[in-house]
């Protein structure tokens, strides 16, 4: 098995998250919402897995490239 480590697109500020620890994704599926310049941004699965790590809490600020979820696949 393998970690892929889902990063952010942009900075912002994490406004809400949408999976759980242990959670079983498919590609593409949403999982966290990250507020920036009053936008909605989506971050999505980049592979399909299980969730193993949330790295960030709602409410954190979020640098551009930032690692805030891992999965297993």
């Amino acid at each position: 098995m393998s970690r892929v480590v889902v990063k952010s697109e942009v900075a912002g500020n994490m406004w809400k998250i949408e999976t759980t620890v242990g959670a079983v994704v498919a590609e593409e599926d949403q999982l966290m919402i990250l507020e920036s310049m009053k936008m909605e941004i989506p971050i999505v699965a980049t592979a399909a897995g299980k969730v193993t790590e949330i790295l960030v809490a709602e409410g954190d600020p979020i640098a551009e490239e930032q690692a805030v979820l891992v999965i297993e696949t």
